[in-house]
């Protein structure tokens, strides 16, 4: 689950991840429409997915949709199982609402080690089993 780039900000990370979920869904994406979807001016993303495309992880030109590489799909799956771990934890476990959860979890997908996410992990699914006996 560790992110192998560590040189990616946390926002060239969640740029990432935003790109990722749409290959998931299979849609396209331009950069139009990821800035309306990050609430972000078009010069910044624009500024942002030209690093991305510099360290091989999208392709992208301004008339074409944004497509994902191999290696950005290693990196953004990473980013995107750290933040599921995570939102799934404050959901299930700790009974945090789906926005809260998934608002905490996308800040702290940046910052937290491979060992307590792998804790936080298995302690869901220890939770998921047993709280019923609990």
């Amino acid at each position: 689950m560790k992110t192998k780039n560590k040189n990616l900000s946390s926002g060239l990370e969640d740029y990432l991840e935003v790109i990722y979920l749409a290959h998931l869904n299979n849609k396209q994406l331009k950069g139009a429409e990821l800035a309306r979807q990050m609430n972000i001016s078009r010069a910044s993303v624009s500024e942002a997915l030209s690093k991305l495309v510099s360290k091989k992880l999208i392709n992208y030109n301004s008339y074409e949709a944004i497509s994902i590489t191999k290696e950005g799909i290693k990196q953004a799956s990473e980013i995107y199982n750290k933040h599921h771990t995570l939102e799934n934890f404050f959901e299930t476990v700790l009974g945090i609402e789906k926005n809260e959860a998934s608002e905490n979890a996308c800040k702290i997908e940046h910052i937290i080690s491979k060992n307590v996410l792998e804790k936080i992990h298995e302690f869901t699914d220890f939770w998921i089993n047993n709280k019923n006996k609990l």
